[in-house]
């Protein structure tokens, strides 16, 4: 698949017309739903109908943005007028007049949303195994889960269906898709991208931001939907620094956080982050191993979110709890007993953790981890096999994401080669609202060849 800069280039100048390239997006999406499910919609009818208007565009002799015609999957939690919004939940959809403002700062920007990508109900959940849509499925293994809660996103992407799609991420919903579909995800800094017009889990830690093949494909998108947005009261008018390219790994400090290495890890993930220490060694950069007891995660850092999200559903809970999926429903009825002690306790942990990543950051550029502990999630099965024990998934699968959101900083997970199918995946975390130097990095490790995507055997 084209880049998106290539794609953009091709459609701005007439050599590709936009119909031909979201038509082919929209044949994938078609011919790869009855085995990947990725998609709640696939809106071909109004694809192609925006597709055609940016080709008269350029007919005309318009400028198009740097996103001219590249087709996109949007989350089907995020608002976009006229279709509706189903949060993958057994409500009744509703039809918003009004798009989110990630959604019109990616038309603004040329790209075309060619459906509304399958997702974990509410987003309450890593698996997007869906009682309502149906289970997303994995394209390198349609036995396997594509994680969650923006499967259906990872699945696209990976599937290759669309070079980027956006998810929204939590404590973890855009990194652990595409650590289990071996793509790239960006989770931004808290505040970021604006969350209006996307349905909260969590208000204090919800974000928003792309899943992509590449680091390129993922600036690209995050260019065009970061900044501020007064309407967001979660958006905070920071300024948002452009991509300048890749950056040399020889330049690079990089710290591993020994309190964040703590989730179950089979051998073939802890080899290939082994190895990836070693290549990044080889490459001139400078790795060294941090303990930092302020970043020592607690019982109520993890359960905090829950009462939060108990919050946003307590209502929907109460008066008709029979319409949410039964692994939903249960976290639900175990969040509706978190209170006020732990969230305040978790405040208390959040501060201490910010304060010492901030700390951190003064010796290092960027901390590396695994993304997930493993990254073969079975349907159907709610424990994985870590080396022979079984351990519930989300212990494996979040345990090294999660923290990163409750301190807001950005993380960005990479695929890097372990032999495994689908590939490990790296995790770099970045200084607040250092998205730049961490794109920067990660595209240098992809320049080098340190990390990359390799197409699943169900790729379109």
């Amino acid at each position: 698949m084209d880049s998106i800069a290539d794609i953009a280039r091709s459609v701005q100048s007439g050599a590709v017309p936009a119909v031909a390239v979201v038509g082919a997006a929209l044949d994938a999406a078609e011919a790869t739903q009855p085995i990947l499910n990725a998609f709640t919609l696939i809106d071909r009818e109004r694809a192609i109908e925006r597709a055609a208007d940016i080709d008269r565009r350029v007919a005309r002799g318009e400028g198009i943005g740097t996103l001219a015609g590249v087709p996109i999957g949007l989350k089907d939690l995020i608002d976009q007028a006229g279709a509706p919004t189903t949060n993958g939940a057994a409500f009744d959809a509703e039809t918003p007049e009004v798009s989110a403002t990630v959604v019109t700062r990616l038309e603004a920007a040329g790209a075309i949303i060619i459906g509304r990508t399958g997702l974990h109900e509410f987003a309450f959940g890593f698996t997007s195994e869906n009682p309502h849509f149906g289970p997303v499925r994995n394209p390198w293994d349609s036995d396997l889960s594509p994680g969650g809660s923006s499967g259906g996103s990872g699945a696209a992407v990976a599937g290759g269906i669309v070079p980027a799609a956006i998810g929204t991420d939590t404590g973890g919903s855009i990194r652990v898709p595409a650590a289990l579909c071996g793509v790239v995800g960006l989770k931004v800094t808290h505040g970021r991208v604006p969350l209006t017009g996307v349905t909260p889990l969590a208000p204090s830690l919800d974000t928003v931001g792309p899943i992509a093949r590449t680091v390129g494909d993922a600036s690209a998108v995050y260019s065009a939907i970061a900044g501020d947005d007064p309407r967001d009261p979660w958006s905070v008018p920071a300024p948002v620094e452009a991509f300048g390219g890749p950056r040399d790994p020889a330049s690079v400090r990089v710290g591993i956080p020994k309190q964040w290495m703590a989730a179950p890890t089979d051998q073939t993930t802890r080899d290939a982050f082994q190895a990836a220490v070693a290549r990044l060694l080889d490459a001139g950069a400078s790795v060294e191993t941090v303990d930092d007891p302020g970043l020592a995660v607690t019982e109520a850092a993890g359960l905090a979110s829950s009462g939060e999200i108990y919050r946003i559903h307590r209502e929907r809970w109460e008066s008709e709890p029979e319409r949410y999926g039964s692994d939903v429903g249960a976290r639900l009825s175990k969040a509706a007993t978190v209170g006020l002690d732990v969230m305040v306790d978790a405040m208390a942990w959040d501060a201490g953790a910010r304060h010492a990543l901030a700390r951190l950051f003064r010796r290092f550029d960027v901390l590396i981890t695994p993304t997930v502990g493993s990254s073969r999630k079975v349907i159907g099965d709610a424990e994985m096999d870590v080396d022979g024990e079984r351990i519930f998934h989300r212990t494996v699968i979040a345990q090294n994401t999660w923290p990163v959101n409750r301190v807001g900083n950005p993380a960005l997970a990479m695929p890097i080669e372990s032999g495994d199918a689908p590939p490990a995946s790296l995790q770099l975390i970045g200084p607040r609202w250092g998205e730049a130097g961490l794109l920067a990095i990660g595209s240098g490790l992809e320049s080098a060849g340190l990390v990359g995507v390799s197409l699943p055997p169900l790729a379109f």
